[in-house]
């Protein structure tokens, strides 16, 4: 009786501490080739870089394309929802509970037109602001309750023509630009699930 009592606190012990070394990172983004390299799917291309950075391969999944890569002891699950933006709560619903993850250990890298180019804002939890991706999370998951990475992307378009900005690619000045915004979001993400979002705050909110 007392050794099957202990093999069963063990077992709940050991898989509270896998659970606590698993996390989800998800760039949102649009399938496709008419979206590849546009504004709005900044968060497929810090993804890519996590994999690329790791030599982890993509492998298309229920829902989404789905990598994962090993860092400091701990599993981290990438995906890119193949849903369409304004549909993507779908696939962080289904990926968490696969995965038997709890919204905590969930990070969300999204585009941010309030916020100038380049500059991050990493968030605890917070509202949609807008972003259609982040409104269907909520949602679905009926929580907002999850971090979330905001890329500035700027807003230097005129008035009515934001779905064309976001959904356009970069300009050559802005494509300079975007190889060191996207290493320091990759960074961001890598603090996150090893040191915690207090401290990783404070060393990325500029």
């Amino acid at each position: 009786m007392w050794k099957q009592l202990l093999s069963f606190f063990r077992k709940q012990h050991n898989q509270r501490e896998e659970e606590g070394m698993k996390y989800l990172i998800v760039g949102l983004g649009n399938m496709g080739p008419e979206y590849e390299f546009t504004r709005h799917n900044i968060g497929f291309e810090v993804v890519d870089e996590l994999a690329r950075r790791y030599e982890s391969q993509w492998a298309r999944k229920t829902l989404g394309d789905l990598s994962a890569i090993k860092y400091r002891g701990r599993a981290l699950y990438l995906l890119k929802p193949s849903t369409f933006m304004n549909r993507s709560g779908k696939a962080v619903r289904y990926w968490l509970q696969q995965l038997k993850l709890k919204p905590e250990r969930l990070l969300v890298v999204v585009d941010d037109i309030n916020l100038p180019l380049g500059k991050l804002r990493l968030r605890p939890h917070g509202s949609d602001g807008g972003h259609n991706g982040l409104k269907d999370i909520n949602q679905v998951l009926a929580t907002n309750r999850y971090a979330r990475l905001r890329i500035g992307i700027g807003n230097n378009f005129p008035k009515g023509r934001q779905a064309d900005y976001v959904l356009g690619r970069w300009t050559e000045e802005e494509a300079q630009q975007l190889p060191e915004i996207i290493q320091r979001a990759v960074d961001a993400c890598l603090a996150f699930c090893t040191i915690g979002i207090e401290r990783t705050m404070n060393q990325f909110n500029q």
